[in-house]
């Protein structure tokens, strides 16, 4: 045997601190074959064993199958490609953990029901792609076999749900929220409803010049809206009807009369049907999912639009 100093499996678990039985268990899979055997025939383990014993338990700590070790110590694959892929399963492992944390934690807050907890798990664990596949069906369903405006459906698609890898309570709640929301039968409808008034208003030629004046002027209405809402000015004050003339006239085609009670009443039943609660819901909860800064609600704004243009 030479004067290499060489240990039992007894004295092999002393020193490094692990079980008889583990060591037997890797010298029996071949990571931890024996130097040499005593004439009794039981195995004995040299520096080199020891160190290699210590590798083999530093990449099962670190999670790596009895397979990968194999690899490693036989250098069909380096250690750092190992890593890498072991990296990349518990990135994953983490995500998927974290996810199921905050189901957790929005379940004790919502104290749920067992229903709701098995679809808030179904949706929790969605990934991204998924995510984004689903409002992307719902757009498409939408808009089939409708001529739309598709700059303005590139803006409503645009956006997507892109839940952080350790969510709070109250995204993961907007997510769950937003899921239901774009399935829920009367949402859609809602939705389609307005894709189709849209598609016939671009038929009967009565549909680009409102919209380009809304695309260019609607922060400004808004604005000016909202202020009036808060001094509790009434929708049929001077500054209200001021409103309501600009909003017309920035809105009429030259064959149309923007003082026309008719006109203006038309463009307030447009204002109307896109001013859902929903559809302002929709945003609402994506920009809760992906951390937006928070945007005030434009619904008093908008009633008083409507309310002028009606006065």
């Amino acid at each position: 045997m030479g004067t290499t100093a060489t240990f039992t499996i007894g004295e092999l678990a002393r020193r490094t601190g692990l079980p008889v039985k583990t060591i037997r268990f890797y010298s029996d899979e071949g990571l931890l074959p024996p130097t040499d055997r005593t004439d009794a025939g039981y195995r004995l383990y040299d520096a080199t064993a020891m160190a290699r014993l210590e590798l083999v338990r530093t990449l099962r700590e670190l999670g790596l199958g009895l397979a990968d070790v194999s690899a490693a110590l036989t250098r069909s694959s380096t250690v750092g490609e190992l890593a890498n892929r072991h990296v990349e399963a518990l990135d994953e492992q983490i995500r998927r953990l974290r996810l199921r944390r905050a189901v957790l934690r929005a379940v004790a807050k919502r104290d749920s029901e067992l229903e709701e907890v098995k679809l808030m798990n179904r949706l929790a664990s969605m990934s991204d792609e998924e995510r984004k596949r689903l409002v992307d069906e719902f757009w498409d369903e939408m808009v089939a076999g409708l001529e739309i405006d598709p700059q303005f459906y590139e803006r409503m698609r645009a956006g997507k749900p892109e839940l952080p890898d350790d969510p709070s309570p109250e995204q993961l709640e907007a997510w769950i929220e937003f899921a239901e929301l774009v399935q829920d039968p009367s949402f859609r409808t809602l939705i389609r409803t307005m894709s189709e008034t849209q598609a016939q208003q671009i038929r009967e030629g009565d549909f680009e010049q409102p919209s380009s004046a809304w695309r260019e002027n609607w922060n400004a209405w808004v604005a000016r809206a909202q202020e009036a809402v808060d001094a509790k000015e009434s929708p049929t004050s001077t500054a209200g009807q001021t409103l309501a003339a600009e909003i017309a006239a920035a809105s009429a085609r030259p064959d149309q009369d923007p003082a026309s009670a008719e006109f203006r009443h038309e463009l307030a039943e447009r204002f109307a049907a896109g001013g859902d609660p929903r559809a302002e819901h929709y945003w609402k909860l994506l920009g809760i999912i992906n951390g937006w800064p928070p945007f005030p609600t434009t619904r008093p704004a908008v009633g008083f639009m409507i309310a002028a243009l009606r006065g």
